[in-house]
């Protein structure tokens, strides 16, 4: 009998040994928002304080210098800044950024908070939920953030127009200039 209870103790023990304070440790899946970089990229401090960039995954937000680009902002940090999320998803993109949805500890889901409100586009290029399309319907019907403005443009659109070069009549071209090394001049002794 005495085996039995002391097998039982001997196991108590090991479990309890395991967590010896008997406090919930640490989830390695929290991280804090620290920094707000736009309406879609966030960066948030992991466990062992390393810096992590994440590009809110299914959306795309107005550009700062765009119409409703700082309201975007302003509305993440103001619903995500200081606050603990996890990550759901975990893909990278070309510029090294983790691409997720982003879930505050209360449940909120911060990419469908910002469709929900009229501060995102769902990317369509790059989702096919059919909640976030629901929910940007919505936002359209009641004409909330940047549906307020009769014709929005995307944000994807508003990258290409800013990256091709404007053509103006009125201005003429430079030609190029074109350098040619110069050819090194001989020295003859006499």
């Amino acid at each position: 009998m005495l085996k039995k209870y002391s097998a039982l103790l001997f196991v108590l023990l090991i479990l309890w040994g395991c967590n010896p304070n008997n406090t919930k440790q640490p989830d390695a899946d929290i991280y804090k928002v620290v920094k707000v970089k736009d309406g879609d990229t966030l960066g948030l401090l992991t466990s062992d304080n390393q810096q992590l960039t994440v590009r809110l995954a299914e959306i795309d937000c107005p550009e700062k210098s765009q119409a409703f680009g700082q309201a975007a902002k302003k509305f993440t940090s103001d619903l995500c800044f200081g606050k603990e999320v996890k990550l759901v998803g975990n893909e990278r993109d070309r510029y090294g950024r983790t691409v997720a949805q982003v879930v505050l500890t209360d449940g909120t889901n911060v990419n469908y908070a910002l469709v929900k409100n009229g501060y995102a586009w769902q990317y369509k290029a790059y989702s096919k939920n059919s909640e976030l399309s629901t929910l940007e319907q919505q936002a359209r019907t009641n004409k909330l953030g940047l549906w307020q403005d009769a014709n929005p443009t995307p944000p994807w659109d508003f990258r290409r127009e800013k990256k091709q070069p404007k053509t103006d009549s009125l201005q003429t071209q430079k030609p190029k200039k074109h350098y040619h090394k110069r050819k090194p001049k001989l020295e003859y002794a006499a």
